[in-house]
């Protein structure tokens, strides 16, 4: 039932994978008794999840913790961040980005984005560079990788850090680098919506074995060891359930991305057919995971009316994100209001994200294609 209309298909914007792997992983920890685990390396199940992501992600760290805004969190702290410090963002992206940047008592800076691929614009970053500038976050946003040559040259200019929120790119690449392998460390989440899922869970990937040991302290209240704090954490451990749930996850991450991979190709296959409706821009030198589909329309009633009679088809189609941060009531109160970042504004009012997940028949992603064009044509 959506909006009060009985349909015959659902088809909903993002769906895990999740079988009896699974459930065999989860088993063996509640039969273990080992839930959880207060030591700063984690339990058997956090450890094992680690390396398996760490490897695939080719970094030579990776560290566990119970959210994608935990991750963001936990690397912020690690930088220490400090009252006053500023960090570079895009409005573009969900609230969290920024968020973690206020918990910290930081200033986010917000940059605009480049309306081709829905990243942060490089150009604009570099405008917003100030004697606070401690770090910029750029977001692969929707599974496209950020260009993160071009940001990483900015922050070696001015001696400032990168720390990739790659919460959706979890498989994406960048001139054959994976993202979160890229800055100086990158941040994933596994919500249920995401490539993979762990329930709730978040992984933070490095090749710095000094922010590797110090993330680990971290998220345990800066235990060194089991009550012996030597700097400021947080509780925010994965629970070894959740890691379990990783682990199965791992065995099938790259079916899914190869799924998610045909998919948006019969989808593009069949919009391309359409004047009417912008397609994702992938650049040459990025892989795309295709967590969202995202296109993008003239303008905001025309985006409104394709998502109200996919969604009266049984489609999912949503917009992310359909206010910029800096709109938000928290951040006008704060003073951020009266910004101008024009393609953030423009991307709010007129994109639209379809479903392309792994779970999808070929029957399903042609239906969902037909159906936008059809939308196209009543509106």
């Amino acid at each position: 039932m959506v909006s009060g209309v009985s349909l015959v298909r659902w088809i909903p914007i993002n769906k895990p994978t999740l079988d009896a792997s699974e459930e065999r992983e989860v088993l063996e920890v509640l039969r273990s008794g080992i839930l959880t685990s207060p030591a700063p390396e984690g339990g058997p199940k956090v450890r094992e999840f680690e390396r398996l992501f760490s490897r695939f992600i080719g970094v030579k760290y990776a560290i566990a913790v119970n959210s994608g805004t935990a991750a963001l969190y936990a690397s912020l702290l690690a930088l220490d961040l400090k009252p006053g410090d500023e960090v570079i963002v895009p409005s573009f992206t969900f609230i969290a980005t920024a968020n973690v940047v206020l918990l910290l008592g930081a200033k986010p800076v917000f940059a605009d984005i480049d309306l081709d691929t829905y990243n942060i614009d490089p150009c604009d970053v570099e405008r917003k560079i100030s004697e606070k500038t401690k770090a910029i976050i750029p977001v692969h946003l929707y599974g496209l990788p950020a260009d993160m040559d071009e940001i990483l040259k900015i922050s070696r200019e001015h001696g400032i850090y990168v720390v990739e929120d790659a919460c959706q790119a979890h498989g994406s690449k960048y001139r054959g680098r994976m993202a979160g392998s890229i800055g100086d460390m990158g941040c994933f989440s596994f919500y249920p919506s995401k490539i993979i899922t762990t329930g709730e869970g978040g992984m933070i990937t490095t090749n710095n074995g000094v922010l590797a040991e110090k993330l680990k302290m971290i998220r345990t209240h800066g235990q060194s060891k089991v009550y012996e704090t030597v700097i400021l954490g947080h509780n925010l451990r994965m629970p070894e359930i959740c890691a379990a749930i990783g682990i199965a996850q791992m065995r099938k991450i790259n079916k899914i991305l190869e799924l998610r991979r045909r998919n948006a190709k019969i989808l593009t296959e069949i919009l391309e057919k359409s004047d009417k409706i912008i397609l994702p821009h992938v650049p040459e030198d990025r892989e795309h995971n295709w967590y969202l589909y995202t296109v993008r329309f003239e303008n905001e009633k025309i985006r409104n009316k394709v998502q109200e009679y996919l969604r009266s088809k049984g489609i999912d189609a949503r917009v992310f994100y359909p206010k910029p941060i800096h709109q938000n009531p928290l951040y006008i109160k704060l003073g951020y209001g009266n910004i101008k970042l024009p393609n953030t504004e423009e991307a709010c009012r007129t994109v639209l994200s379809l479903p392309v997940h792994q779970n999808l028949t070929v029957d399903e992603v042609e239906y969902i294609g037909r159906c936008v064009l059809e939308a196209l044509k009543n509106a």
